[in-house]
């Protein structure tokens, strides 16, 4: 069994001798908390995303429905998992931490135009990285095929532009631009991501991986933050810090994320075991341990350098963290989780406001392997 990876929570605060804000000292939680989060920011988007999927021409309806866990390939009603929600969790905890409930309120449809941006890049991620399942079934891809599942993709980031467009808020403007940057940020990221693959794995450093893992993970958690403050009416400042502190909190996700896609038990990721390493991605630890200068730093990529076999996967994990990439991996997650809880302090000083945001940065930095 693996260890999960915890990260400061919100607590009890202490002044700084340097006057800057206060930032809230460790305490550990059940997770409850951020399970109340998650479903209230679900049932406030799901009828929004819905509707919105409503309006798409039957066929591209029927492959979003399939997507989001609504219905079943064959049009029949489905109970299935939607995700967690935590990117419309966090644009309604950032509106509410900067601006109290009635911004919160209105910033439904900015939460669930961000929860579409979102599945737009998974549909078409799933289609570049030829994964097979996604939350326990299989992906839109190998159910419709590639060409439905990118056009699905891209009708979500319509629906997505179109709900800040049409939202009679003061906010919906300046929110469309911030999301319409972050998904050429996103593809960006993924454009970055692709081109490492075609690297031999002496060739990519653990910057270039960083920020990678930035703009593919971290920008669309800090675009939601920012969108939240924006509800909010907040100044310049306040914005630009819930932006920094939804990217930290993003690359301690993603850091996390690549933890569980080398180590992670299948039947809670719903993944195969070690896909990420049969792919030869270069993930976070794995770059962190091909760069180590380690004897396993050799041997890891001789491995990766060699056709894909299945029965070698468990030796490449075992290489990967006798390299270092694990332990990296998590001091790195718990590093961007502490610089996260720093920038949130700068735009919400009262602790117990910005609860509900520091919950669900941690939430996403407790998931166990």
């Amino acid at each position: 069994m693996t260890e999960s990876i915890t990260a400061p929570q919100t607590g009890p605060t202490t002044e700084h001798a340097t006057g800057t804000p206060a930032v809230p000292e460790p305490r550990h939680g059940d997770g409850h908390e951020a399970a109340m989060l998650l479903e209230r920011a679900r049932a406030a988007v799901d009828p929004v995303l819905r509707a919105a999927l409503g309006s798409l021409p039957a066929p591209l309806r029927r492959i979003a429905l399939y997507h989001f866990g609504w219905e079943h390939a064959d049009g029949s009603p489905a109970g299935g998992g939607t995700g967690k929600a935590i990117r419309p969790a966090l644009v309604l905890a950032a509106a509410s931490a900067t601006g109290g409930p009635a911004a919160r309120a209105a910033a439904v449809r900015a939460a669930a135009a961000v929860e579409l941006v979102h599945n737009f890049t998974l549909l078409h991620d799933d289609v570049m990285d030829r994964d097979p399942t996604r939350r326990h079934r299989p992906t839109v891809w190998t159910v419709f095929g590639d060409t439905d599942a990118i056009l699905a993709g891209d009708a979500l980031q319509a629906l997505a532009l179109r709900l800040l467009a049409e939202d009679p808020h003061p906010a919906g403007r300046a929110a469309a631009a911030r999301l319409a940057d972050c998904v050429v940020e996103l593809c960006a990221g993924q454009h970055a991501d692709t081109a490492m693959e075609r690297c031999s794995p002496g060739d990519v450093t653990l910057a270039e991986t960083l920020a990678m893992a930035e703009s593919k993970t971290g920008a669309l958690l800090g675009c939601a933050c920012a969108i939240g403050a924006l509800y909010a009416d907040a100044d310049d400042a306040d914005v630009a810090a819930m932006d920094a502190f939804g990217r930290a909190a993003g690359l301690a996700f993603q850091l996390i994320d690549d933890v569980i896609g080398i180590w992670g038990d299948p039947l809670r990721t719903g993944k195969p075991a070690g896909a990420d390493l049969a792919a030869r991605k270069k993930s976070l630890p794995v770059v962190a341990a091909l760069t180590s200068g380690t004897p396993a730093a050799a041997e890891l990529a001789a491995l990766y350098a060699a056709p894909h076999r299945k029965e070698d996967l468990e030796h490449i994990a075992r290489t990967v963290e006798r390299a270092g990439g694990r332990d990296w991996a998590q001091a790195q997650a718990a590093d961007r989780m502490a610089r996260a809880m720093q920038e949130v302090a700068r735009a919400v000083p009262d602790p117990e406001a910005a609860g509900g945001l520091l919950t669900l940065a941690e939430f996403v930095t407790r998931r166990s392997t």
